[in-house]
């Protein structure tokens, strides 16, 4: 169920078109600005059966969005005009984007102290576990706000922010909105800025508190649904010049939905975290415990990307290298889990006996999450079986979900040359995390040597060389990327990733059944030219069937063998 499409009607297109109009007079008097960005990528899809590929039926696929925005003194509006025709294959994360249309507008006004924003908007109440409002464009994550924000400072240090609205649940010539109706209320006190002199220590103490509130009508001809669901937390950040130190703890009444089986269960959360830093050393530690936060606006959400509410933060490593970003990657089981994640940094001086001339980066990293000790209920009575079951809070279970220990090595060389040496060993219960059941848990070693080397001032290659082994799953991998820069303007990347499964004749598939290895290359070579604000960026190659992921995000991603175009713009 969804809301009426936001068309680009003739009262839309008059709208938009004065504001552009006045904007530019105004701009060109000096009496306000307009500015903007546009991106747009373009894939043209070729059939190749040896990786699966998939091909539209219209063999071109495009996503493009163009950002408009106007300020005059304490004045913003701005819109975002949005195509889809038809978009990527594999895109968005969630419910399909079609046609093209108007996806995002607002208008923003800040006087004094009060700031106030109606149509669409982004937003997020501390760490986002109860509220964050929020797009990662490349996922296709879009649940921005329709409706009204305010945000009020009625004293120095004392922050306070409300919003109410319904959520973007996909987009059909124009976003469709949710069913559901927001509401939410934050407010944070910064206590040195509260007590100016009379605060004498050399950090900072802020402390805060949230409460959200979802309405959605009842229709179920079974249960009793509860239309209000709320969910509240605190926070408190201590700051000195050394340590920071955060805790957040968040508290949801039961809320029956798709994702936990309906049942009456409250959740909860527990987060916290600690770093230590001083010049050339750095510690961090974190755990948190998440059970039963699915907190979707709709409690019927056809997948976990649609109409989030909250955003639960994941006690992992995001990798930025191929083989550990794209094939396991870590995400937040919402519905339960408890995690742990120790960092350390170190650089060696220059001059040291470990530093050498150009000192030496030493960066060792641990991340582990484990289901929740829980305990079922047993089917006693209607009501005893709603109730789900019963958790030991903060106690993990004795499922490991995922473990990633991880050392990096980074030394500058010489005047020319940098050089990095990574290594990860990574544990993955691929069921649980992807969604595939039956498949044995993925245990791995990867090696990875990067390099960068400066020809002159102007031209420079990095390359990376990566390997991946392990006996589950598709077997292993190898990786090799050169990219070459020709500054100011131009580069040049090439790139090839390995599916050379084993060494051996045969491989165990799944631990199960010995098979004769399919081993395929996945080449891709790219050219690039950049020039002031513009960039364009032309691929042709294959892309492999994996996962991609942003900031612990993830949306699958089809194999496809084809033609790419990128350009993106900003004026």
């Amino acid at each position: 169920m969804t809301g009426n499409p936001l068309r680009l009607t003739t009262a839309t297109t008059l709208v938009v078109l004065a504001l552009l109009i006045t904007g530019v007079s105004k701009a060109q008097d000096g009496g306000g600005q307009l500015h903007g960005n546009f991106s747009t990528d373009i894939q043209y899809y070729n059939e190749d059966e040896d990786i699966g590929a998939i091909v539209p039926p219209q063999r071109l696929g495009a996503n493009a969005w163009m950002n408009l925005i106007y300020t005059h003194k304490g004045f913003e509006a701005g819109g975002r005009f949005e195509s889809y025709e038809p978009p990527l294959a594999g895109y968005p994360a969630g419910q399909p984007y079609s046609g093209s249309g108007i996806g995002y507008r607002y208008a923003k006004y800040t006087l004094d102290d009060l700031e106030v924003t109606m149509g669409n908007f982004f937003e997020q109440f501390g760490q986002g576990m109860v509220f964050r409002s929020y797009e990662e464009r490349y996922l296709g994550v879009d649940n921005a706000m329709d409706g009204l924000r305010v945000k009020y400072r009625p004293y120095r240090g004392v922050y306070l922010k409300g919003v109410i609205g319904e959520q973007r649940f996909s987009f059909n010539s124009g976003q469709t909105k949710g069913p559901g109706i927001v509401r939410g209320f934050d407010t944070e006190v910064s206590l040195a800025e509260l007590l100016d002199s009379n605060w004498t220590c050399a950090g900072n103490l802020t402390i805060g508190g949230s409460f959200v509130s979802k309405y959605q009508e009842d229709r179920d001809p079974l249960l009793v649904l509860p239309e209000n669901v709320g969910i509240w937390a605190l926070r408190a950040n201590y700051i000195t010049p050394k340590w920071n130190i955060y805790t957040e703890y968040a508290y949801k009444i039961n809320d029956p939905n798709n994702k936990n089986g309906f049942i009456y269960k409250p959740g909860q959360a527990l987060l916290v975290s600690s770093t230590y830093s001083v010049r050339g050393f750095g510690l961090s530690l974190g755990a948190h415990t998440f059970d039963n936060m699915f907190y979707q606006s709709d409690r019927s959400a056809p997948t976990p990307f649609d109409l989030n509410i909250n955003f639960l933060p994941p006690l992992a490593k995001q990798h930025t290298y191929n083989l550990p970003a794209t094939l396991y990657p870590y995400a937040t089981q919402p519905n339960g889990e408890v995690s742990y994640q120790a960092e350390l940094f170190h650089k060696w001086k220059k001059g040291t006996k470990l530093g050498g001339k150009y000192g030496t980066r030493l960066a060792v990293n641990y991340s582990v999450a484990y289901s929740l000790d829980t305990m079922g209920y047993g089917a006693v009575d209607d009501t005893t079986s709603r109730l789900g079951y019963s958790t030991n809070f903060f106690v993990p279970g004795d499922r490991m979900y995922f473990q990633d220990m991880n050392v990096e090595l980074r030394k500058k060389v010489s005047a020319d040359w940098e050089l990095a040496f990574t290594y990860l060993n990574l544990v993955y219960d691929i069921d649980i995390i992807q969604g595939k059941p039956g498949k044995p848990v993925v245990f791995a070693n990867m090696f990875i040597v990067e390099g960068l080397h400066h020809f002159n001032d102007h031209n420079s290659v990095r390359f990376e060389i990566q390997q991946l082994s392990t006996k589950q799953d598709q077997g292993d991998w190898a990786t090799v990327l050169a990219e070459f820069t020709f500054s100011p303007h131009w580069f040049v990347a090439v790139m090839d990733q390995f599916n050379y499964v084993t060494v051996d004749d045969t491989f165990l598939q799944d631990g199960k059944v010995e098979v004769e290895p399919k081993r395929i290359h996945y080449p891709i070579g790219s050219l690039g030219f950049i020039k002031g604000g513009n960039r364009f960026q032309m691929s042709y190659g294959r892309q492999r069937a994996g996962i991609f992921c942003v900031g612990g995000v993830c949306r699958q991603v089809p194999a496809a063998n084809g033609l790419t175009l990128s350009i993106t713009s900003t004026f």
